[in-house]
């Protein structure tokens, strides 16, 4: 355990696509929300870049009447397909959801997700590589249980179109205006029930040679002062 001010951080192991990624993230949760201040939780990795400055973003979030959770029915192979009927009767195959691991949730997801004790070893026990947990976990548990709560959408852009089993990694080739702006702009999205053009606050996975060009383009494009 290492100190760091008035906070405890406790690390530990946490293994792509198995319920250790869910608990770490249930953990990080869990400590944020002994601050009673924080309202919104979004998150994040280091390769994750903001597309908008703190203002907007704040706004956008504390403003929502959502949580954005991605959270949709894939009928094929990397969807229903990784369904294990052994999860009945807690989530049926027409429950079963998956979604990004990008999530942002306010206060009263951030607590059910750390307080969940019934989905939590279903998941654990039966969803498993090729099932990856951490695409199914929080997005079937919050569209069955909050549905009307979440947005159905992420928040953070992410490049699947090279293929494989990781997005694509972007350095400082690829850093211009343009590639920016159409990140922060290309697309329309329902908020607050009005369409809008403002659908994502943060982007990735970005490497450390996009830095440079990145504050290069923070002012004139993303807004920062």
């Amino acid at each position: 355990m290492e100190v760091y001010m008035q906070y405890a951080l406790v690390f530990m192991v946490a293994e792509w696509g198995r319920m250790s990624m869910c608990d770490a993230e249930r953990r990080l949760l869990a400590n944020a929300l002994l601050d009673f201040s924080n309202n919104r939780f979004v998150l994040l990795s280091e390769t994750c870049i903001p597309l908008f400055n703190f203002t907007t973003v704040y706004k956008y979030l504390i403003r929502s009447r959502h949580s954005f959770v991605s959270a949709f029915d894939d009928h094929g192979p990397y969807g229903r397909g990784r369904y294990n009927k052994n999860m009945e009767p807690e989530v049926t195959i027409d429950q079963w959801r998956k979604g990004s691991q990008w999530f942002e949730v306010n206060r009263k997801l951030a607590v059910n997700i750390v307080a969940d004790d019934i989905y939590h070893a279903k998941f654990e026990k039966f969803c498993r590589p090729a099932c990856y947990v951490d695409e199914h976990y929080f997005p079937t548990m919050l569209s069955i249980r909050f549905g009307s709560l979440i947005a159905n959408r992420s928040i953070t852009w992410v490049d699947w179109s090279r293929g494989g089993s990781h997005p694509g990694m972007f350095g400082m080739g690829d850093i211009t205006e343009d590639f920016i702006e159409k990140i922060r702009n290309g697309r329309s999205c329902i908020y607050n029930n009005q369409t809008t053009h403002l659908c994502l606050l943060f982007a990735r996975k970005f490497a450390p040679s996009a830095l440079d060009p990145l504050l290069q383009l923070s002012k004139k494009v993303m807004g920062f002062g």
